[in-house]
Formats: C-alpha cells, sequence, structure tokens
C-alpha cells in the first residue's frame, strides 16, 4: 500500500514502512536522471507485495521515495541535485522520527551508493535512541559500477521509454575499488568524461527482468528474517554481496 495515496484513517498503526531512497544525478548519455530512485522504488514496491503475499497480517506500507541524494561526485554533470551528507542526514532522521509516532518499524531501501556514508551513521543514531530502523542497498552481485550493462538492463525492463539506447557508450571500466579514490578526490567526470562506471552493451529487458526478481527475493527475505551488521544494514538468508561502495547508482 503506497501511503502517499492513502487517507489517515486506512493507515495501520504498527505497520513496516519501507522508504526508497534514490538520487537524481547523471547515469551517462543514456539513462534518466532518476535511475536510483525508479530502481529503489520498483524494488520497494514489489519486495512489499511479496512480503504481504507472505505475512498477510503483518501490514507494510510503502512511503514516498526520497529523490534527492548526496550525489556531490556527479557534480560535473548538468543535471545533477546533490543536497549532501548533511541535508540528507536531517532528512532521514526526521522521516524516521516522525513515523515512529505510528509505525513500528522502518527499512530504508537504498538505491545509491554515495548516500551510504549517511546511512550509517543516521541508522546508529536512531537505533540508539531506540527505533526500530535499519537499511539495505540495491546491490547486484557482479554489477558494473554505473550506468553500465546491470543497470541498463535494470532500465530497459522498469521503465525503457526513458532509456536512450542509442547513445550509450562504454566508460571506464575498472574495478570500483580501483577507481574510488580518484572518484572521491576529483569526481566522477574526471574518470569517464561521459558519466558511465562500466559498459552498457548487450544490456537486454531480459537480463533487466531476471536480476530484479532475484533482488525482489533477496530483498524481501532479508526484511523478513535477516538480522542486521555493525552498520544497521540489514543481513539474511539470502545475501545480496552487500558492498557499502554500492552502486546501482
Amino acid at each position: 500500500m503506497e501511503l502517499d495515496r492513502m487517507v489517515w484513517p486506512e493507515v495501520p498503526v504498527g505497520a513496516l514502512v519501507l522508504v526508497p531512497i534514490g538520487s537524481t544525478e547523471q547515469h551517462g548519455p543514456h539513462l534518466p536522471l532518476n535511475t536510483d530512485s525508479v530502481i529503489a522504488h520498483r524494488l520497494a514496491v514489489a519486495a512489499a507485495k511479496l512480503l504481504m503475499t507472505e505475512q498477510p497480517r503483518h501490514p507494510v506500507l510503502l512511503a514516498p521515495t526520497i529523490a534527492y541524494g548526496a550525489s556531490g561526485e556527479h557534480a560535473g554533470f548538468p543535471g545533477t541535485v546533490s543536497i549532501g551528507h548533511e541535508a540528507l542526514r536531517l532528512v532521514l532522521v526526521e522521516t524516521v522520527r516522525s513515523l515512529a509516532l505510528w509505525a513500528d518499524r522502518i527499512v530504508f531501501v537504498n538505491g545509491h551508493g554515495g548516500n551510504v556514508p549517511t546511512l550509517v551513521p543516521v541508522v546508529g543514531r536512531l537505533r540508539a535512541e531506540g527505533h526500530e530502523v535499519s537499511w539495505l542497498g540495491c546491490d547486484i552481485p557482479g554489477g558494473d559500477a554505473h550506468a553500465g550493462q546491470t543497470e541498463t538492463s535494470l532500465m530497459l525492463y522498469l521503465a525503457p521509454d526513458d532509456v536512450r539506447l542509442s547513445a550509450a557508450v562504454a566508460g571506464d571500466t575498472r574495478p570500483l575499488a580501483e577507481i574510488m579514490p580518484e572518484l572521491v578526490s576529483r569526481g566522477v567526470r574526471a574518470v569517464s568524461p561521459s558519466g558511465v562506471l562500466g559498459d552498457p552493451a548487450g544490456a537486454t529487458p531480459e537480463k533487466g527482468r531476471a536480476v530484479f526478481e532475484t533482488m525482489v527475493s533477496a530483498l524481501a527475505h532479508r526484511i523478513a528474517e535477516g538480522g542486521t551488521d555493525s552498520g544497521g544494514c540489514l543481513v539474511g538468508p539470502v545475501p545480496l554481496g552487500e558492498r557499502h561502495a554500492h552502486d546501482a547508482s
């Protein structure tokens, strides 16, 4: 159930609330600026439906997507809108404090790796305050870092009309860990003028659907049955190869 489409008497007290977090940032010349938000939102929608099917007595609500994140590394590209870590911290803290007035549990579904340095301390602080809050990422084991084949396949499946596949180009294909120091110090544009980290060649909606369905199952299992690590990240019976440097971003 989507919270923003409900009226207040319909809202069940004691619900689990999923809060997607994305970004508004460049994703190469072929993917839209809302890619992270679309993926986080659609994963949360599908995971909520699966959870309600498996546990119909436990209400699950979907909060509106937080569409701005910490995307300073993409600031060299027009269209990117980053609110930075401090503003994001305040948004996440106050979101949980408000939801906790009537919800029993909150889970952030994060679609952008640049948000993680804020998410971890925020969730830790909120848990110390006594809130039942955790987070998980939209990572894909073996997926490329940013706007490559993995994300392009997902978007061809989730939002095909927004993909400009004819404009897709390969970017820097080195492993994310190898280029991370330069990304942090100089930004994405210094590493990849196109904004792509990976290679979108070979992306198909069929590949996107397979990845998406695997991710939904994993997220739902972790929300339902998983515990949390020291950073408040849900870990559990169906690992996603969580990397704190994510990117389906």
